[in-house]
């Protein structure tokens, strides 16, 4: 198999910061021409396949025996570089260990997925038919998974692998997310007369003490613990000399597998309006993840750790993923890849490279084995 350190470096020099609702792409277009001249160079075609204007995934299919399809997704951006204490883009190594923006969330799992793609394209071919997908807008509003939904609709697909840190343990279930923006109004005024005015940030403040102190009432998910609500950003004022009349913060909701998001937004709402405070319809909602453990895309790569001597006890994990999209259209989705969430978005974000390479043997060997529904 190729050795992973060449082909992430040079993945790690492309910057793909996603623009958010800015102009540009940010790069992810760059990478995905990048990983389709790479495929292509090793013998498999790949594709780019627009989703907004100048943003593209890309798409690459390694036919197999049966008629079923599996597969392999991760994602081209990354969350911006501020306040990195490394290089973002220089592909610094420091004892195996690769850093930059992206080496873990989620250039090396992509790496993995690239290794493993062509080390089953040059073999007989695999049970299922694997499609590798690099998707743009992870980061943010995740319309490239969406757009692969697209791509994948005259498929029967059985199942998926998406690409993410999780330290190459199965992760089948992870917490979804309602985000909203909260508002106490007041009545401004001339700082040096503040009993002719209301202050919006002293009434936030009982606000953001409820929000702090007082858990949702859920019951806790055996991997995922319980359901959590945080304070994000605050937003207040418009002068040192002026008495605000005005106050929003953001507020994340995490909420867990079988909660309902439009239930979730109602009680929040009523709860806060009990306080005084205004929500507004959230801006990001996103579902929770919970696949069977005994989905065939889950046993066969918890037999292909088990194989390699890794654990295979399926886990949780807190952060949101593409795969809860790919399981709210019926596929079965199981999170895996190299690196530790605790590094993603971090200063010095880094991935070790045994571990990649690592991963790519295992998803071979789960894509080799046997995947029930591939025939």
């Amino acid at each position: 198999m190729i050795e992973p350190e060449a082909l992430l470096r040079d993945l790690l020099g492309i910057p793909s910061v996603n623009p958010r609702e800015g102009a540009g792409d940010g790069g992810e277009t760059a990478v995905a021409v990048y990983v389709r001249d790479w495929l292509a160079g090793h013998g498999v075609p790949a594709r780019l396949h627009e989703v907004l204007p100048g943003r593209h995934n890309v798409v690459a299919v390694v036919p197999g025996r049966g008629p079923g399809t599996v597969v392999l997704e991760s994602h081209l951006d990354t969350v911006e570089t501020d306040g990195m204490s490394v290089d973002p883009y220089g592909g610094e190594m420091r004892g195996g260990v690769l850093y930059g923006r992206g080496a873990c969330d989620a250039k090396g799992p992509l790496t993995a997925f690239l290794l493993a793609l062509v080390e089953l394209a040059a073999g007989e071919p695999p049970p299922c038919t694997v499609v590798l997908a690099g998707v743009c807008d992870e980061e943010h509003a995740y319309r490239g998974v969406l757009r692969l939904l697209d791509t994948l609709a005259d498929r029967r697909v059985v199942g998926a692998l998406v690409g993410e840190p999780t330290g190459l343990v199965p992760a089948v279930a992870h917490k979804g997310v309602v985000r909203y923006t909260v508002r106490t109004t007041g009545r401004a005024g001339h700082s040096s007369r503040p009993e002719e005015a209301v202050n919006a940030i002293a009434l936030m403040a009982p606000v953001i003490a409820h929000l702090a102190a007082t858990p949702p009432a859920v019951p806790a998910h055996p991997l995922l613990g319980p359901a959590t609500r945080s304070v994000t950003r605050v937003r207040g004022g418009t002068g040192p000399n002026t008495i605000p009349g005005t106050c929003e913060v953001d507020v994340d909701r995490r909420t867990l597998p079988g909660e309902d998001l439009d239930a979730v937004w109602r009680q929040e709402r009523a709860e806060l309006a009990g306080l005084g405070a205004e929500a507004d319809p959230p801006f990001t909602v996103d579902p929770a993840l919970d696949t069977q453990a005994d989905a065939a895309i889950v046993t066969a790569l918890c037999g292909a750790l088990a194989d390699h001597g890794r654990p295979s006890a399926v886990r949780g994990m807190p952060f949101g993923t593409d795969a809860s999209k790919l399981a709210r259209a019926g596929i079965p989705s199981v999170v895996f890849g190299p690196g530790s969430v605790t590094d993603a978005h971090a200063a010095a974000e880094s991935v070790d490279l045994a571990e990649v390479a690592l991963a790519a043997r295992i998803v071979v060997a789960a894509l080799r084995g046997t995947v029930g529904g591939c025939s």
